[in-house]
């Protein structure tokens, strides 16, 4: 199977690890990976900020870079559910019906990491070792965007060596949201607190999730707050083996 790499912006910048991941774990599992260079970012702090023409602009390139892959991975809900539940107003306000009729035939195709695990390739168990105790945020996106279920914790009870943890009111939204914390910061800051008991709560040794935005907001807190704690992005764990630790994968 081949399959065509997004990035996002986000990882690219920030969390290159979770990209080296993403490709080590999937070419393990036999998919042949391409990599657009000319890949940039979704285009979701434009839309939701107000700025749409510059959202279509990414929205139209993501089309014209992805138009002919067989499949389309996404280590990131956040993203997926900007190119579901955007993508197409944006087309409807500014694109044409080629356009619109290219990504109709597109976004079939188009999944979030965990989803393309189970949904495309059929598999839970993808050989991964990571001895820690681990628990699970479900971040707004995939919970309530992508409606991913419980697809990660699937992936992750599969994990040998690997303790998970329940988390306590798992829902509940970290509050970073993308510029919803720049926005409205005292009250990201309050919900940060509120999940930071429940997160802290598990001693387990690391918090993973489907989102590295969620993962920098709660590593701040646990930064700040000299937890023991640590964030790992879902792909690395997965990543992960006896011979390859997530640290020497990345």
């Amino acid at each position: 199977m081949r399959a065509s790499l997004f990035i996002t912006c986000y990882n690219d910048t920030l969390f290159p690890e979770t990209g080296r991941a993403v490709v080590r774990l999937l070419e393990r599992l036999g998919v042949e990976l391409e990599f657009h260079l000319q890949q940039t970012c979704c285009g979701q702090m434009h839309a939701n900020t107000g700025f749409r023409p510059e959202a279509f602009s990414q929205a139209r390139r993501f089309v014209e870079l992805y138009r002919n892959a067989e499949t389309v991975v996404i280590p990131s809900s956040s993203c997926v559910a900007m190119i579901r539940d955007q993508y197409p107003g944006l087309f409807e306000e500014l694109g044409n019906e080629a356009l619109r009729g290219e990504f109709a035939t597109l976004l079939p195709k188009t999944y979030e990491l965990s989803e393309f695990l189970i949904d495309r390739l059929g598999v839970e168990d993808v050989g991964a070792y990571f001895p820690h105790r681990v628990t699970y945020h479900a971040s707004c996106h995939s919970l309530r965007g992508l409606h991913v279920g419980d697809r990660p914790l699937r992936l992750l009870s599969k994990v040998r060596g690997l303790e998970l943890v329940p988390l306590e009111n798992m829902d509940r939204c970290c509050g970073f949201g993308g510029t919803f914390a720049i926005k409205n910061a005292d009250v990201s800051s309050a919900m940060l607190a509120s999940k930071m008991q429940d997160v802290l709560s598990t001693r387990a040794e690391y918090c993973t999730a489907l989102d590295n935005s969620c993962l920098m907001h709660l590593d701040g807190a646990m930064h700040r707050q000299r937890a023991a704690m640590r964030t790992i992005h879902l792909a690395q764990i997965l990543c992960a083996t006896e011979a390859m630790p997530p640290e020497e994968a990345a």
